[in-house]
């Protein structure tokens, strides 16, 4: 015998303002995972001659190219932020009896990303 279950509505994420960030901070993965399919593509071109890779960088650089790499840089820095905020309520952190604001965990995971962000364009740029 089976249970009777209610009919969800696909919109159900719409109702509540946690559900909608949620849905938005997943769909955020959908440019970051076109953005990575590009770099591939940019590396295969790279692979094939200086000619395919030059004609592959002037496709980036048109405007709807422009437009979608922007699109996808506020993915990945809304999908950071988010994941930073979220830290503290995933991760408790106790020193002896007391816990650890979590202002405190939120803030260290900010500068690691800082930190790190920094070193990676010190690297790219060519120290």
């Amino acid at each position: 015998m089976s249970a009777y279950r209610r009919a969800m509505p696909s919109t159900w994420w719409l109702r509540n303002r946690a559900y909608f960030l949620f849905m938005v901070r997943e769909l955020t993965s959908v440019p970051i995972a076109v953005y990575l399919i590009l770099l591939l593509l940019m590396l295969r071109k790279l692979a094939a001659g200086r000619e395919a890779y030059e004609a592959y960088l002037r496709f980036l650089a048109t405007p709807g190219m422009v437009a979608f790499h922007l699109l996808a840089l506020a993915a990945a820095l809304f999908h950071a932020v988010t994941w930073i905020n979220v830290t503290p309520k995933v991760l408790v952190v106790r020193v002896g009896e007391h816990r650890v604001p979590p202002a405190l965990v939120a803030g260290v995971n900010y500068a690691a990303w800082i930190v790190v962000s920094l070193l990676i364009a010190w690297i790219v740029m060519g120290s």
